[in-house]
């Protein structure tokens, strides 16, 4: 398995400082915004982001984290059962402007499954999408992030590993590309 650095730590926070820039431009005050971090991996980068924005702006933003799992068009497909993750939604989302927040967007699916998630908290009044790394060529879906950290082509046969120093056994955040053998 060969592995190729896309970000590493230093240029990773400044793309994060980059798209909370972004997000600040469109939101200004986040009096009626609201942060979703996808599950499981997406809520690395929206604890990131919110930490971020609130040092930026100086006020509190409200963070969920949301589980789609069982709203995907495949879950019920695999050979082994599906593990679902927390939900954490302290807040309803009724007439709330959300940005979904996920690490890697690939085929859309998850966002598409995250999207029929939400309606269960209330319907937003607008839903925007932040992806930290966009796999071309590899959509599904037709889906399109408002705000995007990298794009990279991509083959099928790669991989794109997000690594938060948070999780366990990571020692730096870390983009890898990873070419699978056959």
């Amino acid at each position: 398995m060969q592995k190729r650095l896309l970000l590493g730590h230093p240029q990773l926070a400044i793309t994060i400082g980059r798209l909370c820039q972004q997000l600040i431009e469109n939101h200004q005050n986040f009096e009626n915004t609201v942060l979703l971090g996808l599950q499981p991996r997406g809520i690395f980068l929206a604890e990131r982001i919110k930490s971020r924005l609130e040092s930026f702006i100086d006020k509190e933003v409200n963070l969920g984290y949301l589980d789609a799992t069982f709203f995907r068009d495949d879950f019920r497909r695999r050979d082994s059962p599906v593990r679902a993750n927390e939900t954490k939604i302290d807040f309803l989302l009724e007439d709330k402007k959300v940005i979904l927040i996920d690490d890697v967007l690939y085929t859309g699916r998850s966002i598409r499954a995250a999207l029929d998630a939400m309606t269960a908290f209330g319907r937003p009044e607008k839903v925007e999408l932040l992806s930290l790394v966009v796999r071309k060529y590899s959509k599904h879906i037709p889906v399109a992030p408002d705000y995007m950290g990298k794009e990279v082509n991509t083959m099928e046969s790669q991989k794109v590993l997000v690594e938060w120093k948070e999780q366990e056994g990571v020692s730096e955040d870390n983009i890898w590309l990873i070419n699978k053998e056959a």
